[in-house]
């Protein structure tokens, strides 16, 4: 019943992290039904990434010039480098305006079971920049799952020998968050990360 180019289009956009097939049909049908206002632009959006977008030979990030925007800006601090998992991490910390370093975009975390290691993630890359770029400081920017955590309890073994100070990103209490409504390894955490009152 389903055109084959329209059965194509769905498989595609059910393949998106959040689209399953219901929500990938129902945006389809969106597209379909509005070519000029939404499909068009889209695809041309999507053939301008594809043939434009790059990774950042240094730090991984994704732009349409190599080094990225981040990388060659001369304004940035060289002597912090914030190691992120994904490039929407990197996103998230440039939105507050305050982090004027350098970034590292591992691409992931280790994963023995998806066959994800060091140098899938850049660590040899990672460590390189150390040394050529005079880092002074890795603040590891890593998720607190189990996954981010292994991983970096590993970047901070391997960065030791590096001779930059290694820090991480606090964890706990969300500003405006409640107590009572906090799991207890956020809790556990914000209490491990407690810092004097000033």
């Amino acid at each position: 019943m389903v055109a084959p180019e329209i059965e194509r289009l769905i498989r595609q956009l059910a393949r998106l992290p959040g689209l399953g097939p219901r929500s990938a049909q129902k945006a389809a049908l969106a597209l379909l039904k509005r070519p000029g206002l939404l499909l068009e632009p889209l695809s041309a959006a999507l053939q301008e990434c594809a043939q434009r977008v790059r990774r950042c030979s240094r730090c991984r990030n994704l732009d349409v010039s190599d080094p990225c925007g981040v990388c060659a800006d001369p304004e940035r601090r060289r002597q912090q480098l914030c190691v992120v998992e994904e490039v929407e991490d990197l996103w998230a910390v440039e939105r507050i305006g305050s982090f004027r370093g350098i970034y590292h975009v591992l691409g992931g975390t280790l994963s023995a079971l998806d066959g994800v290691g060091p140098e899938e993630l850049g660590v040899g890359t990672l460590l390189r920049r150390l040394a050529e770029e005079g880092v002074e400081e890795v603040i590891l920017g890593l998720s607190a799952t189990v996954e981010g955590q292994t991983t970096a309890h590993y970047l901070a073994e391997r960065l030791k020998s590096a001779g930059v100070r290694v820090t991480r990103l606090a964890f706990g209490v969300p500003m405006g968050g409640e107590l009572n409504y906090l799991d207890e390894g956020t809790l556990e955490a914000a209490l491990r990360a407690r810092q004097p009152v000033e």
